[in-house]
């Protein structure tokens, strides 16, 4: 697993402090897709170049903090906005 289970517990968003859940695999495959064909932009509108190896969700849905080399970048900016249907669990779950 790229986070630990106790760092799981404390992160939380820098922004609104709501609690944060790993995105299943289904939707990092989707957002890597997105990456590779240059369509995916983060908060701040910069496009996404990096793949992602895993990312946490928002507790609201509306955000993912990417996590590369088994580190969550909790920046802001950083952050990839989600359509609002995105209802993944640690699961990958709908």
């Amino acid at each position: 697993m790229p986070v630990d289970e106790e760092l799981l517990k404390i992160l939380v968003c820098p922004e609104t402090h709501q609690s944060l859940h790993l995105a299943g695999e289904d939707l990092i495959a989707e957002l890597n897709r997105k990456i590779e064909a240059g369509e995916l932009v983060n908060r701040e509108g910069d496009r996404v170049t990096e793949k992602i190896d895993a990312g946490l969700i928002r507790e609201d849905g509306k955000y993912l903090y990417p996590i590369r080399e088994d580190i969550p970048i909790m920046l802001i900016p950083e952050a990839i906005p989600l359509p609002p249907e995105t209802k993944e669990t640690e699961t990958g779950e709908t």
